[in-house]
Parts: structure tokens; sequence; C-alpha cells
């Protein structure tokens, strides 16, 4: 190895080492929310004992560029390289920055529901969405008799059906009183969780101002408000292009409260795609369908801009462009009904000949059938059955008697069932080496030649002696009668 590939080669171990620490820090955060949330909130006398993002330096430059970025006048330009703009990166953090005010609405959020609980403990199941839960209980406090049944103040935060319920459960509870400072650090809680709410509104219309200039492609397909939401709730562009669509359709979901309505109608796994108007504006058959054509584009799209490449927003023009939608909606083409061909009597291709004839003579009606398709004149037919009414033996019945014998056709050779050459030679085979089967036979397998008697001790009987003593009684039609050759008689 070279010296330049060793260097290389070092390098790169560089990179891998500072990718795993990335990745490790990354582990390490989501841990410690998910720690956050399992820890029981009661222990905490203060919000601000598990909700510290608001008070990091980070979070607090971070908002102060963010305002005066909105509060600029004149026109921004990105610099070329994109990623050392000072505009991009401020948008990278923000899109990081509005991921972990999120997580922190979850810790507030566990934080007030642990504390409320001992008020009005089923305002929980009844509110799940985490910001309407919190205005929620800002608003009741502890008069929950007096203000839920104001259904007007409740109707400002909360659907209609969920108002109802929420003012019926609020006059059974069987809730206790809140002491003052457990509503004072509730309200504290309410009013954080308001202001990271509000930080990330004011995130959200920044990235919203810039994403022309980040995100051209994806801001030509599906506009600068659905962009923003997409880049900022998944944390960048960059992590956004590394998401299949599968994921992009669900970014946003939201859990709705039924209150014991039906859920049939309710759309589970929908986001921000869903609710663009390219797709609301299809029929309803179509828009999932649409959802996932849609999130398969802005994936191509993401991964585009990602990459610096058309920064005119071309390629999402093409990709809006696209007549994928028109399609969906076309009527299915009209079947036209096929002519029938032309009745000409055609010559017909069989050839004849000596194997022809015989096939004919041997799939060829018998002599009893065709006895049975003849009718007497003057007589009425009899129905064999009562499942298939019409169906009469003809003239292969005889006498006059209700269920009449049937007369014996005479066996002819030439409609004879036979057996192949194949078959005769397997069946010679098994005789000569002593391997019938007592399964077809008549004779049972553990049936002997020879009994044991108490009398004379062994003695050699026939086991088919009661069978053959039996066909000689059995009539055409009773039930010990077996199939069997007829011979004819010899004069």
């Amino acid at each position: 190895m070279s010296l330049a590939e060793e260097l290389m080669a070092d390098f790169d171990d560089d990179e891998e080492d500072v990718e795993d620490m990335d990745a490790d820090d990354d582990v390490k955060k989501e841990e410690e929310i998910e720690e956050a949330t399992e820890i029981p909130m009661q222990l905490y006398s203060s919000v601000f004992d598990v909700a510290k993002l608001s008070a990091t330096e980070n979070y607090r430059s971070l908002v102060l560029s963010l305002h005066h970025e909105l509060g600029r006048v004149e026109d921004v330009h990105v610099t070329a390289p994109l990623e050392a703009d000072p505009q991009y990166q401020l948008i990278v953090k923000l899109s990081h920055l509005a991921a972990d005010i999120d997580n922190e609405i979850h810790v507030i959020h566990k934080f007030v529901r642990d504390k409320y609980e001992k008020r009005f403990p089923e305002l929980e199941t009844l509110v799940p969405i985490p910001l309407e839960y919190l205005a929620a209980v800002k608003l009741l406090g502890n008069e929950i008799n007096t203000k839920g049944q104001n259904k007007e103040l409740l109707g400002q935060i909360l659907a209609p059906a969920t108002c109802i319920v929420v003012s019926v459960t609020a006059s059974t509870t069987q809730g206790k009183v809140l002491e003052s400072e457990e509503l004072h650090a509730i309200n504290e809680a309410c009013d954080l969780a308001e202001r990271l709410h509000n930080d990330r509104i004011s995130m959200y219309r920044l990235i919203e101002l810039r994403m022309s200039l980040i995100a051209p492609n994806l801001v030509h397909l599906l506009g600068a408000h659905t962009t923003a939401l997409l880049v900022s709730q998944a944390g960048g562009l960059a992590p956004l292009s590394r998401m299949p669509s599968c994921n992009i359709q669900v970014l946003g979901k939201q859990k709705k409260s039924l209150s014991g309505f039906s859920s049939s109608m309710i759309n589970q796994h929908v986001g921000f795609i869903y609710y663009h108007p390219l797709v609301q504006t299809l029929p309803p058959d179509l828009k999932q369908k649409a959802m996932k054509v849609l999130a398969a584009k802005t994936t191509l799209a993401a991964r585009v801009d990602s990459l610096h490449e058309s920064p005119d927003g071309s390629i999402g023009r093409e990709l809006l462009e696209q007549k994928k939608y028109e399609k969906m909606q076309e009527p299915p083409p009209v079947k036209h009904s096929k002519a029938l061909p032309k009745p000409l009597d055609k010559a017909s291709k069989k050839r004849g000949g000596r194997r022809a004839r015989k096939m004919k003579e041997r799939l060829g009606l018998t002599d009893l059938r065709k006895s049975a398709n003849r009718m007497n004149f003057g007589e009425l037919g009899e129905d064999v059955m009562q499942d298939h009414m019409g169906f009469d033996l003809g003239q292969a019945k005889t006498g006059n008697v209700t269920g009449g014998r049937i007369r014996t056709a005479v066996v002819d050779n030439k409609t004879r069932v036979r057996m192949s050459q194949k078959l005769q030679k397997q069946m010679e085979r098994q005789r000569a080496l002593g391997g019938v089967s007592s399964v077809r036979s008549k004779v049972a397998g553990t049936a002997s030649s020879v009994t044991f008697t108490p009398v004379q001790g062994l003695e050699i009987v026939n086991p088919t002696a009661k069978e053959t003593s039996g066909s000689s009684t059995s009539t055409y039609f009773s039930s010990s009668a077996t199939f069997m050759k007829v011979e004819p008689k010899r004069e």
C-alpha cells in the first residue's frame, strides 16, 4: 500500500469514528427522552426540573437569530456552496430544534397529566392530543364544574363532539380539588408548552420563507408551506432525503379522539401529504393512491435538492406536470362487442381410417343407452328419482310394475371397457410376486385358511365360502349382489 492510500485510509477511519460518535449521541438523546417520559412526574414540584430545553444557551441563541431573520426586510440570497451559507446552517439547526421542541412538549404533557389526574382523571382519554390537553387543563383548572359546562369556551380549543363528552364527564367526575402549589405548577407547565409551540410556529414561518432558496424542487412540487412542514418534521433536508416514501406519507400523523364514534371513516396513516390540495381535490376512492404517488415524487425531489441539483426547480416542475392524476380519473376503455364469425360450413379436418373408426365405435352409444333414450308411444314415463325430474329409463325399463327390472343388455366387445397392456403387465407382475392388495380384493387381509377349533384343533377352511354361498341366492338388485360377469348359457 502506498503512502497516499494509507493517508486516505486514515481519513476514512476518522470519518467512521465521527459518524459512530454522532450515532451514539443520537441514541443517548433518545434514551434520555424515553427515561424522562417513564419517570413518575409526581416526584417533581416544578416543570423546569424535567423540561430543560428552554433554559439552554443554544435554544436562546437560536430563538434570537430566528426573530432577527424574521424581522429582516431586504432580500436574502444564498451563497454557494449551500452548506457554508449561514442561512442554510440556521435552517438546519432550527429543523433539529423543532424536533427537540416536539419531544419537550411530550415531556411537559406527561408532567401535567400526572399532576392533573388527581382533579380530572378522565380527561387524558378524552383529549389524547398533547397541545389540546394542555390547553384544556389551563382553561379548566379547579373549576371544572363551571367552566366544564361552558361549551363556548371549550369550543375554542376542542372539537364540538369532544366538548360534549368533556362537559358530561366533568359533571360526574370523582376527582379531588388541587392545592394552590400544584395548580401553580400545572399552569406554569402549560405556559411553557404554549411558548415552545409559538416558537415552533415561528420556525415554520422562517423555514417557509427560505424554502425556495434551499429546496426549490420541493417548493415547486408541494408549495412552501407543506415543504416547510415536512423539512421541519423530518429534522432537515438531508434526513428527509434519506427517508423512503412510505415514511414520508405518515409525517405529521396525529391521533384523533373518537369519543365513542365509529372509526370506519377515520384515516389512520395519513400526514401532511394527504392534506395537500393535489390530493384533496381528487375523489375519495383515489386519495390513498394519489398520496402514495405524491410521496414518491416528494422523495425524488428531496434527493435532488439534497444534492443541490436543478437549482431552478425544473425537476420539481416536471414531476408536477406528470399527468398521473388525470389518468387515474379517466373512465375505463369501452369494451367493444366482438362480432361472431361467419357461419360458413368448413370441411372437417379430422381424417378417417381404422383407428378413427375404432375410436368412434368404442366411444359411441351402447345398446342400453340407445334404448334408454327411446320412449314408447302412448306410455307415461316414470322418473327414476325425485332429484332429477324428467330423467327416466325409456325402453330400457320392461314391464308395468313401478321400479321394474332393467333388461340385461348383451355385452358388445366394441364398446367394452378394456385394460391397457401396461396395466395388464403390472397386474400380472403383482400376481407373480404375491403382491395382491387386500384393499382391492374381496377377502380381508386378516383372513386365513387355517382356524383353531376347541374340538379338532387346526382346521383348514375356505375364507370365501360365505360369499360364494350367498351369490347363488342373490338377485340382480339385492343388497348382497356384486358386479359379476354374465356367462352365456351353453346348450
